[in-house]
């Protein structure tokens, strides 16, 4: 079992306020852990949980202060996995009141993603899927609505449950939409995901929205990809979906209109029927894009309602139907990637863009399963989602671990991470090989820092600097990047053969109090033979 590193848990949640908003301390997590059964299906496995679902010991907020209380008692799910030998380290960042998809609408803090290049960790489950990316944790909880167990997964290179409604309870979560809300789940790796799923998993009697069900396992299911998509003029995303041809072609137009009911439509005003008292007594205290959204409610009326039920009706008959043809649809998690400063100028758009492909689920009662297709040319994560009808999870969990995904990361390397350098293990031990020795175009200039590492920077007057190419797991990405501290930053190194690759840039401040050593043409020729002139 993966027990739980105390010392890197405490470390993570003092280094990181923007992942976590709550955490137990050194001593309980160590007693914590001398008390659990080894024999125990995920004995001494730390995970955190999405600070909108209750944890005894530790406050809610649902990412606003002024609401915040303490539970007396754990969420039954989560009680369930420390039935199971699980040891919570804390409560994660989210987007306030789970209200969104970009990770950017907190009073905590906006996480970045762990592939960094000021891209956006994906809402509203920000906290929980950047821990799990990061090594921090072993799995996390997080909840999903609209895909918030799903963009977070696919923006971080990880893999994301939103299991069927129901199938775990809900009970102790701060509701967004109460008639749709689904606990999700976290994990680097199906594995992982599939042991807390089968613990987690099960009725509870005191939810009136728990249920149970099942339907046969489908070893060979029929898959069907959508006829066209929308990738917002991304190439990158477009290109590295085009390997799944499927066996049938089928119309998502019906999905999509339903998916455009969740925040066009008067579902956003089931957000007030658990909100609309708090939001009328404390509207300073929620933050303006979310009141913005939450307050889109009451234009809304009854009849509205209704008129929308029945469109949904009509539109989950014409899903049915394309479960006829199909048993599992797939699609690209999101159509393209945002930064925080792309968000920010557009904060209500691009959130239904990363949605466009992941609000609907839960309207028309789907399961999915969200896992990692490797990386763009511009090195950002690419991710597909497996959907089928409710209670497919076993079905989609199966058919997930089969997809013919592109799973490595090509990584430029400039100093100590080269082969022989002091850092090179960490790439080793994460099961990276060697691709070659290769040279930036004449466009970098090569610093040694007073940290006494190198950092490339970018210059108009720069020169080409010897570089390694590395090829490393997509499952190990976000844990190498954790260990990468500022002024380094992931970013895109230019070749001299045109092309471009991932690799590790240093922010231009840090050359002010370095030594210029782009004449040696590179951090293995400065070491060994000193700066030239």
């Amino acid at each position: 079992m993966d027990d739980v590193d105390v010392e890197a848990v405490v470390a993570a949640v003092r280094e990181r306020p923007d992942v976590w908003i709550s955490a137990f301390g050194a001593d309980e997590l160590r007693k914590r852990a001398r008390e659990v059964d080894s024999g125990l299906p995920l004995a001494g496995t730390a995970f955190a949980v999405k600070d909108n679902i209750d944890v005894a010991g530790l406050p809610t907020t649902a990412g606003c202060l002024d609401f915040a209380y303490r539970p007396e008692r754990n969420a039954p799910v989560v009680q369930r996995l420390i039935d199971a030998g699980a040891i919570v380290a804390g409560k994660t960042n989210l987007d306030q009141f789970a209200t969104g998809l970009t990770g950017a609408r907190s009073p905590y803090g906006a996480p970045e993603s762990v592939f960094g290049g000021g891209l956006i960790s994906g809402g509203s489950s920000s906290g929980s899927a950047v821990a799990v990316a990061d090594g921090t944790v072993a799995f996390s909880l997080g909840t999903d609505t609209a895909g918030s167990g799903r963009v977070p997964a696919a923006l971080n290179g990880i893999v994301g449950i939103k299991p069927t409604r129901g199938l775990l309870s809900t009970l102790g979560v701060v509701p967004a939409c109460r008639s749709l809300d689904c606990v999700s789940v976290f994990a680097r790796d199906l594995p992982m995901a599939d042991r807390v799923m089968r613990v987690a998993r099960g009725r509870v009697r005191e939810d009136p929205w728990s249920r149970e069900g099942a339907r046969p396992l489908l070893v060979e299911p029929r898959v069907g990809v959508p006829e066209s998509l929308d990738f917002f003029s991304d190439a990158g995303q477009e290109k590295a979906f085009a390997r799944f041809p499927g066996d049938a072609t089928v119309d998502i137009g019906p999905l999509l209109e339903a998916g455009d009911l969740l925040y066009r439509g008067p579902w956003v005003a089931e957000r007030l029927a658990d909100l609309g008292e708090f939001l009328a007594a404390h509207p300073e205290s929620v933050l303006p894009v979310t009141r913005a959204v939450l307050e889109t409610g009451h234009g809304f009326t009854a009849a509205d309602a209704f008129r929308a039920q029945h469109r949904l009706r009509e539109l989950r008959a014409a899903a049915d139907r394309m479960w006829e043809r199909i048993d599992v649809l797939v699609l690209p998690t999101i159509g393209t990637t945002y930064t925080h400063a792309e968000i920010a100028a557009d904060p209500i758009g691009r959130n239904l863009d990363l949605g466009r492909y992941t609000q609907f689920a839960n309207l028309l009662d789907m399961a999915a399963v969200t896992v990692p297709n490797g990386f763009t040319a511009d090195g950002r994560p690419a991710s597909v989602t497996l959907f089928g009808p409710a209670f497919s999870d076993d079905t989609l969990a199966l058919l997930a671990r089969s997809l013919p995904v592109d799973d490595t990361m090509t990584l430029a390397v400039v100093g100590l991470h080269l082969s022989g350098e002091p850092r090179n293990h960490e790439l080793v031990d994460r099961g990276a090989t060697l691709v070659g020795a290769a040279r930036t175009a004449p466009c970098y200039r090569l610093y040694h820092l007073p940290s006494g590492a190198p950092g490339l920077v970018r210059s108009d007057d720069g020169s080409a600097v010897e570089i390694e190419l590395w090829q490393l797991p997509a499952a190990q990405v976000g844990g190498f990047l954790a260990g990468i501290a500022a002024p380094l930053s992931l970013g895109r190194i230019a070749l001299d053969d045109g092309t471009e690759v991932t690799g590790f840039l240093c922010e231009a401040y840090a050359a002010a109090g370095a030594t210029d050593i782009t004449a040696s043409g590179g951090w293995r020729n400065y070491r060994t033979e000193g700066p030239r002139s």
